[in-house]
């Protein structure tokens, strides 16, 4: 029988072969963003976009490349597509409480 189909008859058995815990060498945690209390605006807007709904998060003030960090995670957490334009990130849809929760945790202040 090849190793690659081999049955095993308890959990003592495919212990032995799997790399014990303490082995293990954990990947390193990609740092969250640290708001430090800085408060944003979170509103819906439909003007301009023939009747679709977006989520404008405004007043972050960052460069270029960490609006698109915060905007990446918005997205991941709100399961929606988006952008960052003219400082704001847009994300589409009526995403106000998830991208509110997200940037709470954030720690930044969402009025």
């Amino acid at each position: 029988m090849p190793s690659s189909l081999m049955k095993f008859s308890s959990l003592s058995d495919l212990d032995r072969l799997l790399p014990e815990p303490s082995r293990h060498v954990a990947a390193p945690v990609k740092k969250g963003h640290d708001g430090k209390g800085k408060s944003v605006r979170i509103f819906l807007e439909t003007k301009g976009r023939k009747g679709k709904t977006v989520t404008i998060v405004s007043g972050l003030q960052h460069n270029p490349s960490t609006m698109k960090d915060i905007a990446r995670a918005l997205k991941e957490q709100c399961g929606s597509g988006g952008t960052v334009k003219e400082g704001n990130i847009e994300l589409q849809g009526d995403q106000r409480e998830r991208a509110e929760r997200v940037l709470r945790l954030m720690n930044y202040v969402v009025g």
